[in-house]
C-alpha cells in the first residue's frame, strides 16, 4: 500500500479518462470528434494551459446527468484509494456545466452520491460506514472560472446556496494570466460570510504578485500551485511564517510548460526553505498520473528520500480542511508516521 496521503488539488472534470468519456458519450448520444480512445489520448498533448483548457471544456459535453457525475467521481475515488489517498478535497466547475444547461443540483447531487458512498464525513447519512469500508473521506470545493465575469461568479454562489451543506469551500481556477484575484473580491467576501473556506489558483502562469493578492484581497487559506512564489523572497518568507499551504502539481507543471522538465522542478528547494508544500495530481487523466504516481515521480526524478515523502504526506493532512474533525486528522497523521517505506 502506498504512503497515506490527502489530495487537495484535484479537478473532478480532469479525471475524465478517454474510456469513460466514450462510454458517457454513447449513453448520452454525444458525438465526440475522435475516432476512438487512442485518438483522444493523442489529443492530450498540450502546448500550454489554454490548449489544455480547450480540450478540457470540449469533453465536458459528455457530462449530462447525476449518474454521469456520480460515475466520474466514483472512478476517481477508486483510483485514488488504490494509490493511498485517504482524504480528497475535490474541485468542481459549476459554470462550465450550467452554461451547457446542466443544473447546479445535477452536478452537486451526482458527485455527492459517490462521495457519500465512499464515506464523506460531512453527510449524516454517510455514518452508515462508507468511510470505514473504502477509506476515503472527502470535501467538495466549488471553483469559479476566472476567465468568466465577477457577476457570473456571484450568480454561481447564489445558485449554490441550496447545496451549501454539501460544499466546504470555494476556489478560483481556469486561465490565470490577465485575470487577477482582485477581480473576485466581492464573491470571496460573500463566500466568507457564508462560512466557506477559501482557496485560489495563483502563481502558476501568473506572477508571484497574484499569490500576494490572493492572500490579501481574497483571504485565501491555501494557495493552489503557488509555484512562482520562489521568485519573491519576501513572499516565500511570509508563506513560511504564516504556514500557508501550497498545493503543488509537479506533473501538471511539466505538461503545461510551467517548468521544462520534472528535474527542473523547485520542490526540493521549496521544502528546504520551509514552505508547507503538498503534491497533487491536478487533472490526472490529462497529465499522466494520479496522486501515487505523482509521489513516485518526485521520488524518482527529484531524489526525494523516505523522510521527504513522509513530510509531503504529513503536510497534506496538516493542510486539509479537517478542522471540524481533528480526531480524523490525528488518525491520518498517525498512519503517516507509522508507515514503513519499502
Amino acid at each position: 500500500m502506498p504512503v497515506p496521503k490527502a489530495e487537495l488539488h484535484l479537478h473532478i472534470e480532469g479525471t475524465l479518462e478517454p474510456e469513460l468519456a466514450f462510454a458517457l458519450a454513447a449513453r448520452n448520444g454525444v458525438d465526440l470528434p475522435y475516432a476512438d480512445t487512442g485518438a483522444l489520448r493523442e489529443a492530450y498533448r498540450f502546448q500550454d494551459l489554454q490548449s489544455f483548457l480547450n480540450l478540457y471544456y470540449e469533453l465536458m459535453a459528455v457530462l449530462r446527468t447525476e449518474r454521469d457525475f456520480e460515475d466520474l467521481a466514483d472512478a476517481y475515488l477508486a483510483r485514488a484509494a488504490a494509490q493511498g489517498v485517504r482524504h480528497a478535497e475535490i474541485f468542481f466547475d459549476p459554470q462550465a456545466h450550467t452554461a451547457r444547461g446542466v443544473a447546479m443540483g445535477t452536478v452537486v447531487e451526482g458527485l455527492w452520491r459517490a462521495l457519500e458512498r465512499w464515506g464523506s464525513p460531512r453527510s449524516s447519512e454517510a455514518e452508515s460506514g462508507g468511510e470505514e469500508t473504502h477509506g476515503v473521506s472527502t470535501r467538495l470545493i466549488m471553483c469559479f472560472l476566472r476567465d468568466e465575469s465577477a457577476e457570473s461568479a456571484l450568480a454561481t454562489l447564489d445558485a449554490a446556496k441550496p447545496h451549501l451543506h454539501r460544499i466546504t469551500g470555494v476556489g478560483l481556477d481556469s486561465a490565470e494570466v490577465g485575470h487577477p484575484p482582485a477581480k473576485f473580491r466581492e464573491v470571496y467576501e460573500a463566500a466568507a460570510a457564508l462560512g466557506l473556506r477559501r482557496v485560489a489558483h495563483a502563481g502558476e502562469e501568473g506572477p508571484p504578485e497574484y499569490v500576494t493578492e490572493a492572500l490579501d484581497v481574497l483571504g485565501v487559506e491555501r494557495v493552489d500551485h503557488g509555484l512562482r512564489c520562489v521568485e519573491d523572497p519576501a513572499l516565500v518568507a511570509r508563506l513560511v511564517r504564516d504556514r500557508i499551504p501550497l498545493t503543488l502539481c509537479p506533473l501538471s507543471n511539466v505538461r503545461l510548460r510551467a517548468v521544462d522538465t520534472l528535474a527542473d522542478h523547485p520542490l526540493p528547494e521549496m521544502l528546504d526553505a520551509g514552505l508547507l508544500c503538498t503534491v497533487n495530481s491536478d487533472d490526472p487523466a490529462y497529465f499522466g498520473g494520479y496522486a501515487g504516481d505523482t509521489f513516485d515521480a518526485v521520488r524518482d526524478t527529484l531524489g526525494l528520500g523516505p523522510e521527504r515523502l513522509r513530510e509531503l504526506a504529513r503536510n497534506s493532512f496538516l493542510a486539509a480542511f479537517l478542522d471540524d474533525d481533528e480526531e480524523r486528522r490525528s488518525r491520518y497523521l498517525a498512519e503517516v508516521e507509522a508507515y514503513v517505506f519499502p
